[in-house]
Protein backbone atom coordinates (compact mmCIF):
# COMPACT_ATOMS: atom_id res chain seq x y z
CA UNK A 1 0.00 0.00 0.00
CA UNK A 2 3.01 2.88 0.94
CA UNK A 3 4.55 1.69 -2.50
CA UNK A 4 1.31 2.74 -4.20
CA UNK A 5 0.93 5.82 -2.54
CA UNK A 6 4.55 6.70 -3.26
CA UNK A 7 3.94 5.74 -6.94
CA UNK A 8 0.75 8.00 -6.74
CA UNK A 9 2.49 10.50 -5.68
CA UNK A 10 5.68 10.93 -8.60
CA UNK A 11 2.94 10.54 -10.70
CA UNK A 12 0.87 13.97 -9.32
CA UNK A 13 4.47 15.67 -9.51
CA UNK A 14 5.17 14.61 -12.59
CA UNK A 15 1.69 15.85 -13.83
CA UNK A 16 1.87 19.87 -14.28
CA UNK A 17 -1.75 20.40 -15.12
CA UNK A 18 -2.91 19.09 -12.32
CA UNK A 19 -4.27 21.80 -9.60
CA UNK A 20 -2.20 22.63 -6.45
CA UNK A 21 -2.58 23.10 -2.88
CA UNK A 22 -5.56 25.35 -2.01
CA UNK A 23 -6.21 26.62 1.20
CA UNK A 24 -9.67 25.29 2.37
CA UNK A 25 -10.86 29.28 3.84
CA UNK A 26 -13.54 30.26 2.06
CA UNK A 27 -13.25 34.08 3.13
CA UNK A 28 -10.23 34.42 1.26
CA UNK A 29 -10.44 37.96 -0.65
CA UNK A 30 -8.66 38.38 -3.93
CA UNK A 31 -9.34 42.01 -3.70
CA UNK A 32 -6.77 43.93 -5.71
CA UNK A 33 -5.78 47.29 -6.32
CA UNK A 34 -3.32 49.26 -8.18
CA UNK A 35 -1.21 52.53 -7.69
CA UNK A 36 0.77 54.50 -9.51
CA UNK A 37 3.42 56.65 -7.85
CA UNK A 38 5.35 59.14 -9.45
CA UNK A 39 8.72 59.18 -9.18
CA UNK A 40 10.36 62.40 -9.39
CA UNK A 41 13.86 62.96 -10.45
CA UNK A 42 15.76 66.18 -11.02
CA UNK A 43 18.84 67.24 -13.65
CA UNK A 44 21.13 70.00 -13.71
CA UNK A 45 20.52 73.50 -13.55
CA UNK A 46 20.58 75.00 -17.21
CA UNK A 47 23.39 77.40 -17.03
CA UNK A 48 21.69 79.69 -19.67
CA UNK A 49 18.19 79.81 -17.73
CA UNK A 50 18.93 78.83 -14.00
CA UNK A 51 16.37 76.10 -14.24
CA UNK A 52 15.84 72.28 -13.48
CA UNK A 53 14.03 70.15 -15.70
CA UNK A 54 12.21 66.94 -13.60
CA UNK A 55 11.29 63.63 -15.15
CA UNK A 56 8.81 62.17 -13.99
CA UNK A 57 8.45 58.44 -13.90
CA UNK A 58 5.61 55.96 -12.55
CA UNK A 59 5.67 52.65 -10.10
CA UNK A 60 2.32 51.11 -10.66
CA UNK A 61 2.17 48.36 -7.38
CA UNK A 62 -0.64 46.29 -6.92
CA UNK A 63 -2.13 45.42 -3.27
CA UNK A 64 -3.61 42.50 -2.30
CA UNK A 65 -6.00 41.84 0.69
CA UNK A 66 -4.55 38.22 2.39
CA UNK A 67 -6.13 35.20 4.62
CA UNK A 68 -4.88 37.34 7.35
CA UNK A 69 -6.52 40.74 8.09
CA UNK A 70 -3.00 42.19 9.70
CA UNK A 71 -1.53 41.40 6.30
CA UNK A 72 -1.64 43.40 3.52
CA UNK A 73 0.50 41.79 -0.28
CA UNK A 74 2.13 44.60 -1.90
CA UNK A 75 3.41 43.50 -5.64
CA UNK A 76 5.97 45.93 -7.41
CA UNK A 77 5.60 44.03 -10.52
CA UNK A 78 9.29 43.38 -10.93
CA UNK A 79 11.49 41.11 -8.80
CA UNK A 80 11.99 41.09 -5.29
CA UNK A 81 14.04 38.55 -3.83
CA UNK A 82 13.35 36.41 -7.46
CA UNK A 83 13.75 33.19 -5.18
CA UNK A 84 13.23 32.18 -1.72
CA UNK A 85 11.39 33.95 1.08
CA UNK A 86 13.22 36.29 3.70
CA UNK A 87 10.98 36.97 7.02
CA UNK A 88 11.59 40.06 9.29
CA UNK A 89 9.45 39.93 12.43
CA UNK A 90 10.66 42.51 14.16
CA UNK A 91 12.70 45.99 13.53
CA UNK A 92 15.67 44.42 15.27
CA UNK A 93 16.11 41.63 12.58
CA UNK A 94 16.12 43.84 9.40
CA UNK A 95 19.72 45.28 9.50
CA UNK A 96 20.08 43.64 6.42
CA UNK A 97 17.90 45.68 4.31
CA UNK A 98 16.94 49.27 4.08
CA UNK A 99 14.01 48.64 2.49
CA UNK A 100 12.38 46.83 5.65
CA UNK A 101 13.67 48.86 8.02
CA UNK A 102 12.24 52.21 6.30
CA UNK A 103 9.02 50.38 6.56
CA UNK A 104 9.46 49.53 9.94
CA UNK A 105 9.95 53.39 10.28
CA UNK A 106 6.08 53.22 9.59
CA UNK A 107 3.57 53.11 12.62
CA UNK A 108 1.55 50.49 13.04
CA UNK A 109 4.06 47.89 11.30
CA UNK A 110 4.57 44.76 13.10
CA UNK A 111 6.49 42.72 11.16
CA UNK A 112 7.91 42.96 7.04
CA UNK A 113 8.15 39.60 4.47
CA UNK A 114 9.69 39.12 1.38
CA UNK A 115 8.29 36.52 -1.60
CA UNK A 116 9.89 36.38 -4.86
CA UNK A 117 8.03 38.72 -6.62
CA UNK A 118 5.97 40.57 -3.27
CA UNK A 119 6.42 42.06 -0.02
CA UNK A 120 4.01 41.53 3.19
CA UNK A 121 3.44 44.35 5.55
CA UNK A 122 1.91 42.90 8.83
CA UNK A 123 0.08 45.48 11.31
CA UNK A 124 0.58 45.38 14.93
CA UNK A 125 -3.14 45.36 15.76
CA UNK A 126 -6.55 45.09 13.44
CA UNK A 127 -7.90 47.98 15.40
CA UNK A 128 -4.81 49.95 13.32
CA UNK A 129 -6.26 51.23 9.99
CA UNK A 130 -4.36 50.61 6.58
CA UNK A 131 -5.07 54.12 5.39
CA UNK A 132 -1.96 55.79 6.34
CA UNK A 133 0.19 52.29 6.48
CA UNK A 134 -0.49 51.83 2.71
CA UNK A 135 0.57 55.39 1.81
CA UNK A 136 3.79 55.77 3.75
CA UNK A 137 4.40 51.61 2.34
CA UNK A 138 3.73 52.54 -0.98
CA UNK A 139 6.06 55.78 -1.12
CA UNK A 140 8.74 53.27 0.83
CA UNK A 141 8.54 50.90 -1.39
CA UNK A 142 8.39 52.84 -4.99
CA UNK A 143 11.85 55.12 -3.60
CA UNK A 144 13.29 51.77 -2.76
CA UNK A 145 13.13 50.63 -6.13
CA UNK A 146 14.02 53.64 -8.27
CA UNK A 147 17.16 53.51 -5.40
CA UNK A 148 18.93 50.30 -7.79
CA UNK A 149 19.82 49.20 -3.83
CA UNK A 150 20.02 45.37 -3.08
CA UNK A 151 17.11 44.43 -1.47
CA UNK A 152 19.78 42.58 1.45
CA UNK A 153 23.13 41.73 2.04
CA UNK A 154 21.90 38.89 4.51
CA UNK A 155 21.24 35.31 3.60
CA UNK A 156 17.47 34.28 1.99
CA UNK A 157 16.07 30.87 2.79
CA UNK A 158 15.21 28.91 -0.38
CA UNK A 159 12.61 26.40 -0.67
CA UNK A 160 13.39 23.30 1.03
CA UNK A 161 16.56 22.60 0.03
CA UNK A 162 16.76 18.32 -0.29
CA UNK A 163 20.15 16.89 1.51
CA UNK A 164 21.87 13.79 0.95
CA UNK A 165 20.71 12.49 4.59
CA UNK A 166 17.06 12.53 3.89
CA UNK A 167 15.34 9.56 4.11
CA UNK A 168 12.81 8.66 0.99
CA UNK A 169 9.47 9.86 3.88
CA UNK A 170 11.71 13.21 4.42
CA UNK A 171 12.10 13.57 0.24
CA UNK A 172 8.91 13.45 -0.27
CA UNK A 173 7.42 15.74 2.12
CA UNK A 174 9.81 18.27 0.98
CA UNK A 175 8.90 17.92 -3.13
CA UNK A 176 5.23 18.26 -2.12
CA UNK A 177 5.57 21.36 0.14
CA UNK A 178 8.20 23.22 -2.76
CA UNK A 179 5.60 21.77 -5.71
CA UNK A 180 2.25 21.90 -4.27
CA UNK A 181 1.70 23.32 -0.87
CA UNK A 182 4.43 26.67 -0.76
CA UNK A 183 3.26 27.94 -4.28
CA UNK A 184 0.11 28.78 -2.72
CA UNK A 185 0.56 29.69 0.76
CA UNK A 186 3.24 32.26 -1.35
CA UNK A 187 -0.06 33.71 -3.12
CA UNK A 188 -1.62 34.54 0.12
CA UNK A 189 1.87 36.74 1.05
CA UNK A 190 3.39 33.61 3.56
CA UNK A 191 5.33 30.69 3.33
CA UNK A 192 5.47 27.71 5.03
CA UNK A 193 9.13 26.37 6.13
CA UNK A 194 10.00 22.71 6.89
CA UNK A 195 11.40 22.19 10.54
CA UNK A 196 11.73 18.32 10.45
CA UNK A 197 10.13 14.65 10.76
CA UNK A 198 10.00 12.83 14.19
CA UNK A 199 7.56 10.26 15.10
CA UNK A 200 5.08 10.53 12.46
CA UNK A 201 4.97 14.50 13.06
CA UNK A 202 5.83 17.16 10.16
CA UNK A 203 7.24 20.17 12.04
CA UNK A 204 6.42 23.73 9.80
CA UNK A 205 7.30 26.74 10.23
CA UNK A 206 4.46 29.61 8.92
CA UNK A 207 6.20 33.21 7.88
CA UNK A 208 4.82 36.38 7.03
CA UNK A 209 1.13 36.78 6.57
CA UNK A 210 0.66 33.26 8.31
CA UNK A 211 2.30 34.43 11.24
CA UNK A 212 -0.71 34.97 13.75
CA UNK A 213 -3.24 34.38 11.30
CA UNK A 214 -6.91 33.21 12.11
CA UNK A 215 -7.00 30.57 9.38
CA UNK A 216 -3.17 29.41 9.52
CA UNK A 217 -4.82 26.28 11.97
CA UNK A 218 -7.35 25.62 9.31
CA UNK A 219 -4.58 25.45 7.00
CA UNK A 220 -2.50 23.23 8.76
CA UNK A 221 -5.10 20.92 9.37
CA UNK A 222 -7.28 20.33 6.79
CA UNK A 223 -4.87 21.52 3.79
CA UNK A 224 -1.63 20.57 4.47
CA UNK A 225 -1.81 17.88 7.00
CA UNK A 226 -4.59 16.12 4.80
CA UNK A 227 -2.51 16.40 1.34
CA UNK A 228 0.49 15.12 3.35
CA UNK A 229 -1.13 11.79 5.05
CA UNK A 230 -2.97 11.24 1.65
CA UNK A 231 0.28 10.87 -0.45
CA UNK A 232 2.37 9.78 2.67
CA UNK A 233 1.27 7.01 5.19
CA UNK A 234 3.88 7.38 7.29
CA UNK A 235 2.48 11.21 8.02
CA UNK A 236 0.63 11.14 11.13
CA UNK A 237 0.33 14.92 12.28
CA UNK A 238 1.69 18.34 11.70
CA UNK A 239 2.80 21.33 14.05
CA UNK A 240 3.85 24.16 14.05
CA UNK A 241 6.91 25.02 15.61
CA UNK A 242 8.78 28.17 16.08
CA UNK A 243 12.44 29.09 16.07
CA UNK A 244 14.05 29.95 19.96
CA UNK A 245 14.22 33.41 18.35
CA UNK A 246 10.97 33.99 17.90
CA UNK A 247 9.89 33.19 20.70
CA UNK A 248 12.11 35.49 22.44
CA UNK A 249 11.21 38.22 20.01
CA UNK A 250 7.29 37.40 20.30
CA UNK A 251 7.60 37.12 24.35
CA UNK A 252 9.51 41.09 24.22
CA UNK A 253 6.62 42.42 21.79
CA UNK A 254 4.34 40.90 24.11
CA UNK A 255 5.59 42.50 27.14
CA UNK A 256 6.27 46.09 25.40
CA UNK A 257 2.25 46.17 24.21
CA UNK A 258 1.43 45.40 27.65
CA UNK A 259 3.39 48.31 28.90
CA UNK A 260 2.08 50.49 26.22
CA UNK A 261 -1.35 49.87 27.27
CA UNK A 262 -0.82 51.04 30.85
Amino acid sequence: MAAHMRWALRQLLRTRNTPNFRRSVKTRSSYQSQCSIQIFSTAQPQPATGTSHFSIRQLSIQTQDTPNPRSLKFLPGKPVLGSGTLDFPTSTSAGSSSLARDLFEIEGVKSVFYGPDFITVTKTDEDVEWTDIKRHALEAIAKFFESGDPITTGAVHHESSFSEDDDEVVSMIKELLDTRIRPTVQEDGGDVIFKGFEGGTVQLKLVGSCTGCPSSTVTLKSGIQNMLQFYIPEVNNVEQVEDEVDEINAKVFSDLERKLQK
